[in-house]
């Protein structure tokens, strides 16, 4: 008869536990219907916007997780890139911006390039923005394509890590440029390449 006295006693004591533990989970896990966040500079510029149709905010871990994503990337004040993805994770007090899954970069001003790779990674304390893998840059010219890459922001230059495949896009068969290189490098304002290689010199070929 005792043991069923402090169970009765204890079972309200669970009861009450399992519920502050669900009502935690939901304060510090909370999800959000139709994402739109704007990011500013201390100057009051706009640096960036956020769009998702679901996002999970981990309140814990100060962490937003968001599928579908579309970030809009502006300098003063001025759009210069769009990026698609299937995921992304804001985190670092909005300061770090990680997206992964069929990532998509558009530039505005040069809408023929098509900038692809399987993650996009961005500290918004710096100009420059990291590729990493399947990296691939395409337009009615070139085809490049390395696993790693750099965009920097301030100058419009993608700088596309060793190991290097270029192609020069020809209308007509079997003809185009082979060349071997460490580094390339991608201007989309003047839409030129530029190839170094700091141990070997650079070596092309042109066929027709």
């Amino acid at each position: 008869m005792n043991k069923l006295y402090k169970l009765l006693f204890l079972l309200p004591l669970i009861i009450i536990g399992c519920k502050n533990k669900e009502i935690e989970d939901i304060y510090l896990s909370q999800s959000i219907n139709t994402l739109n966040m704007n990011i500013f500079t201390k100057e009051g510029k706009k640096l960036l916007s956020i769009k998702s149709p679901y996002s999970n905010y981990d309140k814990e871990s100060n962490i937003f997780n968001l599928k579908e994503t579309t970030i809009n990337l502006f300098n003063e004040n001025k759009l210069e890139y769009t990026i698609i993805s299937d995921t992304s994770k804001l985190s670092n007090n909005n300061k770090l911006i990680e997206l992964n899954g069929n990532v998509l970069v558009k530039t505005i001003n040069q809408q023929d390039n098509r900038l692809t790779a399987n993650s996009f990674i961005w500290d918004i304390q710096n100009s420059e923005y990291l590729l990493m893998g399947n990296v691939k840059l395409e337009n009615n010219l070139v085809t490049l394509r390395s696993n790693k890459a750099i965009l920097k922001n301030n100058t419009n230059i993608i700088e596309f890590f060793n190991p290097v495949e270029y192609k020069y896009n020809d209308n007509i068969k079997d003809s185009g440029y082979e060349i071997n290189s460490e580094n390339a490098y991608y201007n989309f304002d003047t839409k030129s390449v530029n190839f170094i290689s700091k141990k070997e010199r650079v070596r092309s070929k042109i066929y027709f």
